[in-house]
């Protein structure tokens, strides 16, 4: 089997660098990867990334990070990294792979409940389907992505319900709102 960690942390720490990415991934050990961010929608993106590859065993961390934060990944600590840890482990016996844990609880569960349904939706979509979603991503119309694709608008349209694109879109939102901070108050 080959080692896929050089090729994940490349798309990870690609430039332009990440909005909200503190320290860039780094492998822990083995096949494990650990980076820190910031913001609630970057992260949110990463983890579908990952989910997408249905390739690796998700753990966000949601917690304080003892600062000042060091040059490298993997010498940080805090909550958050101890969560992280937590979460790992626990998603490797998940239905979906993915996991997480924070000083809220209650919030954690929420969170990883969308990302189940998202999960639950990205893993049944067809390559049409993600053709057209990531193109929708990029921001083009469905005109546009019509003629680039060679399929009318109304097909474009088919393809991006079927792949649940606007309930993944939405997932995105209500998860990284979730994660915001004060979004428990």
């Amino acid at each position: 089997m080959s080692d896929l960690v050089p090729e994940l942390l490349n798309s990870l720490n690609r430039r332009p660098r990440r909005p909200g990415l503190l320290r860039k991934f780094e492998r822990t050990a083995g096949d494990e990867v650990q980076g820190v961010l910031s913001e609630a929608r970057p992260t949110v993106d990463v983890i579908v990334e990952l989910l997408r590859s249905d390739s690796w065993y998700v753990g966000l961390g949601v917690g304080a990070v003892a600062q000042p934060l060091p040059r490298s990944t993997r010498a940080g600590n805090g909550d958050a990294f101890v969560f992280a840890r937590e979460a790992v482990t626990r998603a490797k016996s998940s239905p979906h792979h993915v996991n997480v844990v924070g000083t809220d609880a209650r919030v954690a569960e929420q969170v990883e409940t969308v990302l189940w349904l998202m999960a639950s939706i990205l893993r049944r979509r067809s390559e049409r389907g993600w053709a057209v979603a990531d193109l929708l991503s990029e921001g083009l119309s469905r005109r546009e992505i019509g003629v680039k694709l060679g399929i009318s608008q109304s097909a474009v349209t088919q393809r991006a319900q079927a792949a649940g694109y606007t309930e993944e879109q939405r997932g995105r939102v209500l998860a990284a709102a979730l994660l915001e901070p004060g979004a428990a108050a």
